[in-house]
């Protein structure tokens, strides 16, 4: 079993000192809630959409149907 430990050094693409300023964390902070956010919207799509009248009971709907093929629950 061949173990990679200490064979790439640390700060390879760049140096240790850029990694530790304010500047870069602010960024990969940034980079961070962004792939978060993007995550969260591409689920979101996924799901089923969730209208409003669904939810609320309106006072106005109709208690018969007014189809000229009516309903088989009301035609008992």
């Amino acid at each position: 079993m061949i173990t990679m430990t200490g064979a790439v050094p640390t700060g390879l693409l760049l140096p240790v000192e850029l990694l530790a300023t304010p500047a870069f964390q602010f960024l990969a902070a940034f980079v961070a809630i962004n792939t978060i956010m993007y995550a969260a919207l591409a689920i979101a799509q996924m799901l089923p959409k969730v209208y409003l009248s669904d939810l609320v009971n309106r006072r106005g709907r109709r208690k018969e149907t007014r189809s000229i093929h009516p309903d088989e629950r009301l035609a008992e």
